[in-house]
């Protein structure tokens, strides 16, 4: 298996302690770059460092990931291997491309991953900025995700949106709590705990 570990925004303090737990307990660990490097060093000193470009050559950019998936499946396929990465593996990251490729040329290998302070989190800490209410988000390009957080109301909420062209719908309950629940599609509830996050996703051409 492979596990995309969010290593936190940049301080080796920030690492959660399952993130050091998986770093640990890896047959191999592997990095994207120096930085990250630097924040699995003191658990995983024999971190293997792969290149990820920071470019717009997307011809470059997809070699380069097919050399990776190589180098990692063989381990993801026989053991636990991680892949430590800076933020959060599940917003922005290089994770999902590269699961992408690996699952395109070694189906048999599977994914996990396991959350980690992300940049947005961080930057209201730093940056000492309380953040109430709705807010955007966004790497550039137009959004096409929405997530509401404590959703009393899911299935009239999934409805509202399916009208302005979203179709993926995904609640979480009492995420991490001994009672959580996952709901996908058309199985949301009608009622759901204060706990609650729904995830929206536009259909995709």
């Amino acid at each position: 298996m492979l596990v995309g570990v969010g290593l936190g925004p940049g301080d080796p303090e920030l690492l959660t302690l399952r993130a050091v737990r998986l770093l640990s307990e890896a047959a191999t660990v592997f990095v994207p770059g120096n930085l990250a490097y630097d924040l699995v060093r003191s658990y995983r000193p024999d971190a293997v460092v792969l290149n990820f470009p920071m470019t717009s050559d997307e011809a470059y950019i997809r070699t380069c990931l097919e050399e990776n998936a190589d180098r990692i499946a063989p381990h993801a396929k026989d053991g636990l291997a991680v892949f430590g990465i800076i933020g959060d593996p599940n917003f922005y990251s290089t994770f999902s491309r590269l699961c992408e490729v690996i699952a395109g040329r070694y189906p048999e290998v599977s994914f996990a991953t396991e959350p980690g302070i992300s940049s947005i989190t961080a930057f209201a800490s730093v940056a000492n900025v309380p953040v109430a209410g709705g807010f955007f988000v966004s790497d550039g390009n137009g959004p096409e995700s929405r997530i509401f957080m404590k959703v009393r109301r899911p299935a009239a909420l999934a409805a509202s949106l399916s009208e302005e062209g979203y179709s993926e719908f995904v609640l979480v309950e009492r995420m991490f709590m001994p009672e959580q629940r996952v709901y996908r599609g058309d199985d949301l509830p009608e009622k759901s705990d204060y706990f609650s996050i729904l995830f929206a996703r536009r259909s995709r051409a």
